[in-house]
């Protein structure tokens, strides 16, 4: 099969052929349609994430159709339209068997601890646990983006931060997270504040629904002066101490942070501000992904018309441009929206 191969952490990846994808017993393999593009994959590719071993093929959101399961597979067969969240789940650990999946003390991931979905094929663990059916609704350009990126922002927005009709949130950074963030709050009837470099990624946050504001010196009190006292929930969507702090001072009293975007080297030690947590009671929340066993919620809304993930779409290129895509995110200042790459 054709795959993408990072050989060495910051090197511009390489096409090469490898050999099909195997099928274990309980795993499946997809035939890859369409995968996205998200600053996960370039920390991994930069050397960020300490789970990650060279050489490998990265990419973890996917949707596409069920090409091979395995012997003990029973829910699924070729030819079925499927997505997966960016966490194999082993169904079993404590965390499996409560319901939360998405933090599976066994956790496999997908181009980061085992071969990802820059491939024309990826192998799915425990395809009955992780395995999750699209509807015809869904197409397979905007299902690729909520492996990671839009289910992470739904499970953060309405789960972790109990969004609630008519709450201020604040959303620090409008890459494909922080839009998705931006659209699931505003359906919520939820009024939104974006924080972003980007003037490309203000003015998509602004067609959504958004006020957005420039990063200042003062981020949030800029945003505590536009919100009348603070935001309700606030997200860090980008990943950085700058952000994470700024979210975090963001709030008004009783005000929940959640923490979305990934904090590595440097930035993994923020110095946050714990008397204000003190003092204002805040929540300070932590999101990683969404298990397979609420995906059916979210698939709903989309496939009814209540949640529009297009909206969020950037570009759509080609396999053969994801080394090239991969390597443009070193601009902050990259168009924004949710890139996904389609199959010929």
């Amino acid at each position: 099969m054709r795959a993408v191969l990072i050989e060495e952490f910051g090197r511009t990846p390489v096409t090469v052929e490898l050999p099909d994808a195997v099928c274990p017993p309980t795993g499946a393999v997809v035939r890859v349609m369409a995968t996205g593009v998200c600053r996960s994959d370039w920390h991994a590719w930069k050397g960020h994430d300490s789970s990650v071993r060279a050489p490998y093929v990265p990419g973890h959101e996917f949707a596409g159709v069920v090409a091979r399961v395995g012997a003990e597979v029973t829910g699924f067969r070729p030819g079925d339209r499927v997505t997966a969240p960016f966490v194999f789940a082993c169904g079993d650990c404590e965390q499996c068997r409560t319901g939360d999946q998405q933090v599976c003390a066994r956790q496999e991931q997908p181009g980061f601890t085992v071969a990802g979905s820059f491939a024309d094929e990826v192998t799915v663990l425990d395809a009955e646990v992780n395995l999750v059916a699209l509807p015809d609704e869904v197409d397979f350009v905007d299902a690729a983006g909520l492996g990671c990126r839009f289910a992470t922002a739904y499970r953060a927005v309405r789960t972790r931060g109990r969004v609630q009709s008519g709450e201020w949130v604040a959303v620090h950074g409008c890459g494909g997270v922080g839009l998705s963030a931006i659209l699931i709050a505003r359906a919520a009837g939820a009024r939104v504040v974006a924080v972003d470099v980007s003037p490309a990624a203000r003015a998509a946050a602004e067609a959504l629904g958004a006020v957005a504001l420039a990063p200042s010196t003062d981020t949030a009190g800029a945003v505590r002066a536009l919100t009348d006292g603070g935001a309700h929930l606030s997200l860090d969507a980008f990943g950085s101490a700058e952000t994470s702090i700024a979210s975090v001072l963001s709030l008004r009293p009783r005000g929940r942070h959640v923490q979305v975007g990934l904090l590595l080297d440097a930035d993994a030690t923020p110095a946050m501000p714990m008397g204000q947590v003190i003092a204002h009671e805040l929540d300070l929340l932590g999101s990683h992904g969404m298990s397979a066993r609420d995906y059916p919620s979210m698939l709903t809304d989309i496939a009814d018309g209540r949640l529009d993930p297009a909206l969020t779409r950037g570009r759509v290129i080609g396999f053969d441009e994801l080394p090239a895509a991969l390597a443009e995110m070193d601009d902050p200042r990259r168009a924004p929206g949710m890139l996904v790459a389609v199959r010929a």
